[in-house]
């Protein structure tokens, strides 16, 4: 096919790569070591190239020839040979665990910089041209976080914001929102971005020891959105799973009886809105987008009424019959809710305070709290992505990959949230990735672009390639054919060429 003269830059993707390490398996599809890819695309041809993130995990397991650092769904000993005060010591300093720097997740860019993420305090800098793995960077050296989400936003002035979890840290456990500036002033030169790392805000966790998990958080015009659900990590459990010889993963709880509190945190006044606002037990990885309506936020989320999903990627379910035989008990279901931060306080208890046209609602009760019900957009669809220039504001687009009660995506589709219309594509034997949006660069429309993924094939006859589509129609453009085994990858990001440092390779 034919590519648009205007799509110049590169497509980062990251994901896990290698599940095996001498005799030694990981249990999980999610801890396997990070595998980079990168497509540049120049001048109507595209470039592909992969490699292991060089984290200090990686070169450790590596060098053991076996698994010696623990993974979230894998838990690894030191060497049985070593005495026994070594052995106890281990213990000891497992409390609370030293997490691992196999940033597998997501692709992040603060100022020029661009970092490998994944869900602990720690992020790897990458070269984007190389793929080469540089400093290793700890959160938790400038703010008291042990995890963080690797979903981060990024504003208007360039700053990158993103929220972590402060563990039993003096007395408190709470989620932390912090923003890190895109440059330092210029008599600092020397000095990391994450020096001038801000603390806007913190939530205090409804459990002391048993803090949300959560994968990513909403933003809008002047509002931080954080969705607590009851899907949580326990952490008496965290702290002796090395002891029990469990994974860090059998520590998480899902309690259905449980509510699902929203956070709205005021951009400006650094403040959470005092209202209680909450609904029924859900389990979220992932917000679509949010805006503001007439006094109210407006958020669209993925849900799903169990966590079966983590457990579906065990490597163990990861048969060759996955695709047929595994069924998910949840389906994926794309939630809107409506939620009225200016309404009339003398509303009677049980009056829906919603006014603008929305089937959700939120009813005021008693005690003054207000328990939110969504409007459902569509069913079956995960790894959400919209055209970035309309985060936080009012918009009609969502791309993502479509899967039903299986969770392994076999289209890519194109979700209209305001009409409820569908485009999609699809190929006999083709899995696609999270499909990224690429805006054309003098778009006058949202859907003015094309949309990037990653096509796996199970049919061993037929080569993986990138697509290339119109956003608009939603028509092929072209692929390239890539003559590597690729892997299902998880998140990444288009860097267009104008913001990529030129480097010479």
């Amino acid at each position: 096919g034919q590519l648009p003269t205007w799509l110049q830059g590169i497509l980062l993707r990251n994901g896990p790569g290698m599940h095996t390490i001498g005799d030694t398996k990981y249990n999980h599809w999610f801890d396997g070591m990070a595998l980079l890819h990168s497509f540049t695309f120049k001048n109507g041809e595209v470039y592909y190239r992969s490699k292991y993130l060089r984290s200090d995990t990686y070169n450790c397991n590596i060098e053991a020839n076996r698994i010696v650092v623990s993974e979230f769904g894998t838990m690894a000993y030191p060497d049985p040979c070593k005495n026994i005060f070594a052995k106890a010591f281990s213990y000891l300093s497992h409390t609370i665990p030293e997490f691992t720097d196999n940033c597998l997740i997501n692709i992040m860019k603060t100022g020029d910089d661009i970092y490998a993420t994944g869900e602990t305090n720690f992020i790897r800098k990458i070269n984007p041209q190389t793929l080469e793995t540089l400093e290793k960077v700890d959160y938790s050296k400038y703010t008291a976080v042990n995890l963080a989400t690797s979903h981060p936003h990024y504003d208007s002035a360039g700053n990158t914001l993103n929220m972590g979890t402060s563990i039993v840290d003096k007395g408190k456990t709470k989620y932390i929102l912090f923003k890190i500036p895109p440059s330092v002033p210029e008599r600092e030169k020397k000095k990391s971005c994450f020096k001038h790392l801000e603390v806007l805000c913190s939530i205090h966790s409804h459990s002391l020891l048993h803090p949300s998990y959560y994968h990513s958080f909403g933003i809008t015009e002047n509002y931080i959105v954080f969705v607590e659900q009851p899907f949580k990590l326990d952490i008496v459990k965290l702290a002796t799973a090395y002891i029990r010889g469990v994974s860090w993963a059998s520590c998480l709880t899902y309690n259905k009886e449980d509510k699902t509190w929203f956070h709205f945190v005021d951009r400006k006044t650094k403040k959470e809105v005092s209202t209680k606002f909450y609904t029924d037990a859900l389990v979220l990885f992932h917000h679509v987008n949010a805006y503001e309506e007439d006094g109210h936020i407006v958020f669209d989320v993925i849900t799903y009424t169990d966590n079966s999903l983590y457990d579906m990627f065990y490597l163990k379910n990861l048969s060759k019959d996955f695709e047929e035989n595994t069924k998910l008990t949840s389906m994926p279901t794309c939630k809107r809710f409506v939620v009225p931060l200016q309404y009339d306080k003398d509303a009677e208890v049980g009056s829906n305070l919603v006014k603008i046209p929305s089937t959700a609602t939120a009813v005021k009760e008693k005690d003054g709290s207000i328990y939110c019900q969504p409007e459902t957009l569509c069913q079956g669809i995960e790894l959400p992505r919209i055209n970035y220039d309309y985060n936080g504001k009012n918009y009609n687009y969502v791309y993502a990959t479509e899967v039903k009660w299986s969770p392994v995506p076999t289209k890519i589709v194109k979700f209209n949230v305001q009409t409820k219309e569908t485009l999609h594509w699809e190929e006999d034997h083709c899995w696609p990735s999270e499909p990224v949006f690429v805006p054309n660069p003098d778009a006058k429309e949202e859907d003015d672009g094309v949309v990037l993924t990653c096509i796996v094939v199970s049919d061993p006859k037929k080569a993986p390639f990138l697509l290339v589509l119109d956003a608009k129609t939603f028509k092929e453009l072209g692929r390239a054919i890539v003559d590597v085994e690729l892997h299902l990858d998880l998140h990444g990001i288009f860097i267009p060429e104008k913001d990529s440092k030129t480097e010479t390779e």
